[in-house]
């Protein structure tokens, strides 16, 4: 059967049985500085840091993890002081969800500086707490007048570039923080389950590139033991963690949070792996994905199972968040004259179809796993994306995305932007369709940001089905050119308050910024 993830959740009672029957002892390796040390003695600690997901005008979600069975307890208030703060009582964590625990926020005030805090409690005595740990976001905006700004990007230690002190760690994000977004989109590629971090990589310019490691990073992930410390790998960073206290995030995925090129029903023949069926590897996968992000779809509460969901971030913006992974059909040289299952799935485009129809916010984001017009390839005849490099009329997954296009076109939905990275360079393409073999559409943009902490490629060849133009590129002559060779990418949306107009700004880590596009409010088609 192919895998069809429901992301099922843990009940409060199954916790609890879990962190009363588990002894609370935890293995971490030693890796020096940067990695959170956990006393086995005394109260509870959250020394992984505290991270918010999809936050909206009176909801947010606030994730931790704990070194033992813990109750968690969240404090918010409109001040650092925490005057009239207001108690919320989260989940018992334990070894069930890797002690981890997310605790969802409620009527919260919309446009406002929420500060909060996180203390875990012994079960047996609530009066046993640990150091709080403290963290803040913005609530959206009720006003349009306030405008939004968010940074976008992915793809974080991939092919063998981890965490190296040498440089800081991932210090591009303190300076994504030092920006001060109302929130971050990161557009997959969290983690690379199939990628090994190695001590130390030659480079070759005859440096030595070297990675903090840990035991889960030396081999391809497997067990779900080893998908939840891929997960935690990243969270060893202090940037990464100081990164999650201020600023929320917007979280989906592509294909190395169970490995690279994954469809629902593939069987592999890799000799790293002892499990073959893609499907056992991409449960364990979305069960410590789910453990690792505050995603609200995912959330017990939430009663939905899903990765793909709308996060609606005032009457400026929605964000389209898709999963072009879990529904898809398996790889393939993407020549059928007839496809409904696409890259999206029938049940998820006619979603996506209702959602846009019925947002009115000036602009609409459709944050996407992977481009639509530029040709990734999977082995010498099959295709990993949309585009197939015919450039002729849709085929394969192009017939679904010609659907949604045309839908788009034809009920007159305004201010859609793309947003993906995956393919480690930065670009900006326009889509025309009188440049299209398929022309029944409204012209749009795609920008493309990433690789966050990875090896950069050269720029992908664009398929002329959908008339990209390639208006701007930012791509290395030769394939995974490491962080210490080249700047990282990530890039910025700025809507502004009072015109409505939408800046896309790529930028590149130093403070660069690369290209920039205005967009206006209220059309159809840019």
């Amino acid at each position: 059967m192919s895998y069809r993830p429901r992301f099922p959740s843990l009940d409060r009672r199954g916790v609890l049985r879990g962190s009363l029957a588990a002894s609370a002892a935890l293995t971490l390796p030693v890796v020096g500085a940067a990695a959170p040390a956990f006393a086995l003695s005394g109260r509870p600690r959250a020394a992984w840091g505290v991270q918010v997901g999809d936050v909206t005008a009176s909801s947010a979600l606030v994730w931790v993890r704990s070194d033992r069975p813990a109750r968690m307890v969240v404090e918010t208030s409109a001040t650092e002081s925490f005057r009239r703060a207001r108690t919320w009582h989260g989940p018992l964590v334990g070894p069930g969800t890797d002690f981890t625990g997310t605790t969802p926020l409620y009527g919260l005030p919309p446009g406002e500086q929420v500060h909060y805090r996180v203390a875990l409690a012994d079960p047996a005595d609530p009066r046993r707490t640990g150091e709080p740990v403290y963290g803040t976001f913005r609530t959206a905006p009720a006003r349009r007048r306030d405008g939004v700004r968010f940074l976008w990007s992915g793809d974080i230690a991939g092919q063998g570039w981890g965490i190296n002190p040498d440089i800081g760690g991932y210090a591009v994000y303190e300076e994504m923080r030092r920006l001060d977004p109302d929130f971050f989109l990161c557009s997959g590629d969290n983690i690379y389950a199939d990628g090994v971090i190695e001590p130390s990589v030659n480079l070759p310019d005859g440096r030595v590139w070297r990675n903090i490691t840990t035991e889960e990073k030396s081999k391809v992930a497997e067990t779900l033991a080893e998908y939840r410390g891929n997960f935690r790998y990243n969270l060893l960073d202090e940037n990464v963690r100081r990164f999650n206290a201020q600023v929320p995030s917007i979280v989906q995925w592509d294909d190395h949070e169970v490995r690279n090129n994954w469809y629902p029903g593939q069987i592999l023949d890799d000799p790293r792996y002892t499990e073959k069926n893609v499907d056992v590897l991409a449960a364990r996968s979305t069960r410590a994905f789910r453990e690792y992000f505050p995603v609200s779809t995912l959330h017990a509460s939430s009663g939905e199972g899903r990765m793909h969901r709308v996060v609606r971030h005032g009457p400026l913006l929605d964000v389209f968040v898709l999963d072009m992974r879990s529904f898809r059909n398996a790889n393939s040289p993407g020549r059928q004259p007839d496809d409904t299952t696409g890259i999206l799935g029938a049940e998820q485009l006619g979603w996506l179809k209702h959602e846009l129809s019925r947002s009115r916010a000036v602009w609409k984001v459709i944050a996407a796993d992977m481009p639509l017009g530029l040709v990734v390839t999977d082995g010498a005849t099959d295709f990993e994306a949309v585009a197939q490099g015919d450039p002729g009329a849709p085929l394969g997954r192009e017939l679904q995305i010609a659907e949604l296009l045309r839908y788009i076109k034809h009920r007159r939905i305004t201010g859609t932007v793309w947003l993906t990275a995956d393919v480690h360079y930065t670009s900006a393409q326009h889509y025309e369709p009188e440049r299209a073999a398929f022309k029944d559409f409204a012209p749009f943009w795609e920008f493309v940001s990433g690789p966050l902490a990875a090896g950069q490629f050269p720029a992908n060849t664009l398929d002329a089905t959908f008339g990209p133009d390639r208006v701007f590129v930012r791509a290395p002559e030769r394939a995974n050119v490491s962080p210490m060779e080249t700047p990282q990418f990530f890039g910025e949306v700025d809507i502004d308050g009072h015109s409505g107009e939408l800046t896309v700004r790529l930028r590149a880590q130093g403070g660069s910024v690369l290209f920039s596009k205005v967009l206006q409010p209220g059309r159809v088609g840019q």
